[in-house]
């Protein structure tokens, strides 16, 4: 019990969202008597909440790095135009629009980065700028119309769903075959991971720890894959947000790329003395942001079937909240892309659970921000107490 009590105590940072998570979940499960789990509700989740997911892990790099940036919404909601206009007004075929978004939002990126790293004009006011810029741009692109429908292939980018290969009528088996190969895999490598660090003689948490932790894990995936297998079976935005999450998670804790960052982040100074080239890593965190929103963007676009002038209104918002809920820190260097992912769940569950039950927009807004307040008071509290 004291061991299981010292791993909470010393992982609260990453244990801690997610166990709020849970209870947010099962506190939901019951207020709604059941909808919140029902299959088309949690594929609803899903679909609702990818385009912060996208842009929570293109943010944490930004957060992690000591800076924020406010426009990504406003950048969505322009690249989404752009892709409306490229594929309604003028044609272009979809495939084709799509790489010309990214490349766009890899443009806005390298514009917003430039000013902030090479010329020094701190990130909130570029960003703050950017986000007037291209609202602005928005509605003129889009003449304060909404422009749509979009072609079938780009739609399915957000509500389509991978095919079942074994055409089972009421369960996708496809679905829940790739979630019992996901809890092997994760096994295996979190497996060969602890034999590591023993080998090493790094400290490990008892086997018995290991195995739970595991089988939590286990029951949750398999849990999600069955739901999801009892209504159409995983979308392909889901597909999409697990290759990113599991990219983004790789190059952060594993790679010499994410230790610079994480780095920079915790003190620029020394980072830049230790021959890290602080002014290009910080260039290229704001073009991956751009790359990831232009994504975002297209997949609230292909979800809507339309763009609108409106779209992308305080996404910023959720984005932000999701990488400083999810454990962040506000003055650099501390996050994760799990805790950044569990936080936009956090988000997510809150506004669905919320909408069932009937509770206003004024009130889930005014609850949103007590959270987000709470979540970073726990991160400075934490940091002074230590």
């Amino acid at each position: 019990m004291k061991t299981l009590l010292a791993l909470l105590r010393n992982n609260l940072r990453e244990y801690g969202m997610l166990i709020a998570l849970v209870v947010i979940m099962v506190f939901f499960q019951f207020a709604t008597n059941g909808i919140l789990l029902r299959p088309v509700n949690i594929t609803n989740l899903v679909l609702q909440n990818s385009y912060v997911i996208v842009m929570a892990l293109g943010m944490l790099l930004i957060i992690v790095s000591g800076w924020i940036d406010l426009s990504v919404g406003s950048v969505a909601a322009f690249v989404g135009a752009v892709a409306a206009v490229l594929m309604v007004k003028l044609g272009v075929h979809w495939s084709l629009t799509m790489l010309i978004c990214l490349l766009v939002g890899a443009l806005i990126g390298a514009w917003q980065g430039f000013w902030v790293a090479y010329v020094k004009i701190p990130a909130f006011i570029v960003t703050l700028a950017g986000m007037l810029i291209f609202r602005g741009l928005t509605l003129l692109i889009l003449q304060g119309e909404a422009v749509g429908p979009f072609p079938v292939p780009f739609q399915r980018l957000s509500t389509g769903f991978i095919p079942d290969v074994f055409n089972i009528e009421g369960f996708h088996l496809t679905t829940m075959l790739i979630g019992i190969f996901v809890v092997i895999v994760w096994v295996f490598f979190d497996y060969r991971a602890r034999k590591n660090q023993q080998n090493y003689g790094f400290e490990v948490v008892p086997m018995y720890l290991f195995i739970a932790k595991h089988i939590l894990i286990a029951v949750a995936v398999l849990g999600l894959s069955y739901l999801m297998a009892s209504y159409k079976g995983l979308p392909n935005v889901l597909i999409v947000m697990a290759v990113l999450i599991t990219l983004f998670a790789f190059i952060s804790s594993q790679t010499v790329l994410g230790r610079r960052i994480y780095a920079m982040g915790g003190n620029e100074k020394a980072a830049r003395l230790s021959g890290v080239n602080t002014s290009k890593l910080l260039f290229m965190t704001f073009v991956n942001m751009g790359v990831l929103a232009a994504l975002a963007g297209m997949i609230v676009a292909a979800r809507l079937n339309t763009a609108t002038p409106k779209a992308g209104t305080g996404f910023e918002l959720d984005v932000i909240a999701a990488c400083f809920i999810g454990g962040a820190s506000a003055s650099g260097g501390i996050g994760t892309v799990i805790g950044a992912v569990v936080g936009a769940f956090v988000i997510g569950v809150m506004n669905n659970g919320m909408s069932i039950l009937g509770i206003g927009i004024d009130w889930q807004q005014a609850i949103k921000g007590f959270v987000l307040l709470m979540a970073v008071f726990f991160d400075v509290y934490n940091k002074n107490k230590g």
